[in-house]
């Protein structure tokens, strides 16, 4: 991998990266289409990296859909697609492995509720950063926390690559697209879109800045609990530094939530913008 983006390079060659961990739906083609305009050559990688689960999480049965996979993205034109072992990106193995981690920023959000998930997620990006060699790479900002994250490694460690990022792909109804959503039972996958609604509603409130965000949370957690979720989180931070706002919102942020249905797990989050 290295040789060949060493040679792309040599020849004047501008490459782009999209790192995902498969089963790939049309938010992940999304961001392929997106980044061809950015680039010469784009790399995709499939790899369920296993530090970024914790020990009660679906590593297992993570849906791992490698053949048609790699068929959508021979039809999109995708240059190269990296599909390594475990063993060789942990030549070490997974529990010796040299960490990266962004003090605080990790451990708040997702982080809390993930002890370690975004340790996991800093170190085998920086991995493939360094394996792919890549000048751009792309995320979906569904992961909105993660995406900041990797902007941060990747300003403080000084890395040559420019990050961009894609709004999140919903389905008609709403629903922000993961690979988790094939685990949503039927009655489950009907409920499901109330978080996006939810959200729509906290926004508007927050953006005529007529209630506090503590307030408009308190009241939008009760809303999707009665639902059927099991609330994680939701939460008001800055964009910019990813500060907690409790108060009216007086500069721009983005509202996060995490909820379980089920037994499955969704994330998703909307953009706060004072006109």
């Amino acid at each position: 991998m290295q040789s060949w983006s060493l040679s792309e390079k040599h020849d004047g060659r501008r490459i782009a990266f999209v790192p995902t961990m498969g089963n790939l739906h049309d938010g992940h083609l999304a961001l392929v289409e997106a980044v061809k305009s950015q680039s010469d050559s784009v790399v995709v990688s499939i790899f369920v990296n296993p530090t970024q689960f914790g020990p009660n999480e679906d590593l297992d049965k993570y849906p791992r859909t490698f053949e048609q996979d790699r068929q959508k993205l021979e039809s999109r034109g995708v240059d190269v697609l990296l599909f390594p072992g475990v063993e060789e990106i942990y030549p070490f193995g997974k529990d010796q492995a040299t960490r990266v981690s962004v003090p605080e920023l990790g451990d708040i959000l997702c982080g809390r509720q993930r002890p370690g998930h975004f340790d996991g997620v800093t170190m085998v990006v920086a991995k493939l950063f360094n394996i792919v060699q890549p000048d751009v790479a792309i995320f979906g900002e569904k992961d909105f926390q993660q995406l900041f994250l990797i902007r941060r490694m990747v300003e403080d460690l000084f890395m040559p690559i420019q990050v961009l990022s894609l709004p999140t792909i919903r389905e008609p109804d709403g629903l922000a697209m993961s690979s988790r959503n094939g685990y949503l039972g039927l009655e489950e996958r009907q409920i499901a879109p109330r978080l996006y609604e939810v959200l729509c509603r906290v926004r508007e409130q927050l953006e005529s800045r007529a209630m506090d965000a503590k307030d408009v949370c308190r009241a939008a957690k009760k809303e999707l609990d009665t639902a059927g979720f099991e609330t994680e989180y939701l939460e008001v931070r800055t964009v910019d530094d990813l500060q907690l706002v409790e108060n009216k919102v007086e500069t721009d942020a983005v509202v996060f939530v995490a909820a379980r249905l089920g037994a499955t797990r969704l994330i998703d989050n909307l953009p706060i913008t004072l006109k």
